[in-house]
């Protein structure tokens, strides 16, 4: 297992494959385990890296998550960049990982070529964010499937990472901060925007959420798949590798590391 220093903590990462580097970023009270199944669709053609945000999975615990979650990751994001001194990578983030991708690309250009951003709800959250993240967090601490995800990714104290994942989404939504810390009219990287018309987990209007989001970037495309639930990575996961290699071969850089 490979780790690097974050401050004053170590955090989690993998290298599989080889190729242009991929970044695969996991969604909230998740994992790069999340990924596992689907490794074999993107290491034959690029190189994976995967990492477990600080307080999930192999990475160390925090006492607390910030309220600014997907911004704070971005950093770790940047920071594992500096430190493999990759170059330019492809990012791929989902759920929660999606807002980190897009951060990551706003405030270093200078380290992303391309960026998929799946099934997540976009500029804003609803109004009823807090109160429906709640019933579903604990809906799920219940539920057996749900469980047995949180603990594979997590751990044994799997129930105390979702709790803190959970106060600090709250906290966001109800604070109303900024999803996104530069206007995303500033982005500079192509961007596609991925999802499900099935996704319960994702805002009813997302096909005009993405919609207008294309429209606000200089290079934005959208691809929702008819079925599938959260995320899309996964639930259509054959056909994501697919457009994934698609939109990253349309542009491959002269020469990677």
């Amino acid at each position: 297992m490979a780790f690097f220093r974050y401050g004053q903590k170590n955090i989690y990462y993998e290298e599989i494959g080889e190729g242009l580097p991929v970044v695969l970023l996991h969604g909230d009270t998740a994992s790069s385990k999340m990924f596992e199944p689907i490794i074999p669709l993107y290491a034959d053609s690029f190189k994976v890296i995967l990492m477990d945000f600080l307080g999930n999975g192999r990475s160390d615990r925090i006492e607390a998550f910030p309220s600014d979650l997907w911004y704070s990751q971005a950093q770790q994001v940047i920071a594992l960049l500096e430190y493999l001194d990759c170059g330019k990578v492809n990012l791929i983030g989902t759920s929660g990982g999606a807002w980190v991708a897009v951060n990551t690309a706003l405030e270093r250009p200078d380290l992303v070529y391309k960026v998929i951003a799946d099934s997540f709800d976009g500029r804003t959250l609803p109004n009823d964010f807090s109160e429906n993240l709640l019933k579903e967090r604990t809906a799920a601490k219940t539920d057996d499937f749900s469980r047995q995800f949180y603990e594979w990714c997590q751990g044994e104290d799997w129930e105390t990472v979702v709790d803190l994942n959970t106060k600090a989404l709250a906290e966001c939504a109800d604070s109303k901060l900024p999803l996104f810390h530069k206007p995303l009219e500033t982005l500079a990287a192509p961007i596609l925007f991925v999802g499900s018309t099935e996704d319960t987990m994702c805002r009813k209007d997302l096909a005009e959420e993405y919609q207008q989001m294309e429209q606000l970037v200089s290079k934005g495309k959208t691809f929702l798949f008819p079925t599938g639930s959260h995320p899309a990575i996964l639930t259509n996961a054959e056909k994501f590798a697919d457009i994934v290699k698609d939109f990253f071969d349309s542009y491959v850089p002269k020469a990677f590391p």
